[in-house]
């Protein structure tokens, strides 16, 4: 179980350092975006996220 998890991280930690590594002045700019934006907009964001992140998990178990 907890190897499972530190895979996870892991995975998670790769994908998340691809846009750092290949395209940080873009990103930098989007942050500016993201700064710029209503809370209400960013909580609705996450909240899809979520939901997308939770149908992908039980799309992988059927």
């Amino acid at each position: 179980m907890l190897k499972t998890v530190f895979m996870i991280v892991g995975i998670v930690m790769i994908f998340e350092g691809i846009p750092y590594f290949t395209m940080p002045d873009k990103l930098k700019a989007l942050m500016a975006q993201i700064m710029e934006m209503e809370d209400s907009n960013l909580r609705v964001m996450g909240f899809m996220m979520m939901i997308g992140g939770l149908g992908l998990l039980a799309l992988s178990k059927i």
